[in-house]
């Protein structure tokens, strides 16, 4: 009888250990789930600002006006203008 109770204290004993270590991995798996759903956030948030900062750096205005001022470009004058169609493409 004896032998039998020191055996379920020994199953008990390595049970509890288990159930321990169980959630201290459970609680640790947790916080790194929230801190890569933060960054990922965080990322969300970069990425529009990246996609708004692309569109205005795109801007037909801000390309006219670069190409203007900084670069000295302007539209042709439109008596010099030639439209040229490739062959074997149909008209508009």
């Amino acid at each position: 009888m004896a032998k039998l109770n020191l055996l379920l204290l020994l199953v008990l004993i390595v049970c509890a250990l288990g159930l321990v270590t169980s959630r201290h991995e459970s609680r640790k798996l947790f916080t790194q789930l929230e801190r890569e759903q933060e960054r990922a956030r965080a990322l969300d948030v970069e990425f529009g600002q990246l996609q708004l900062e692309s569109s205005t750096w795109g801007l037909h205005s801000r390309v006219e006006k670069i190409a203007a001022g900084t670069l000295g470009m302007r539209a042709p004058d439109p008596r010099r203008v030639r439209m040229v169609q490739v062959r074997g493409e149909p008209r508009p």
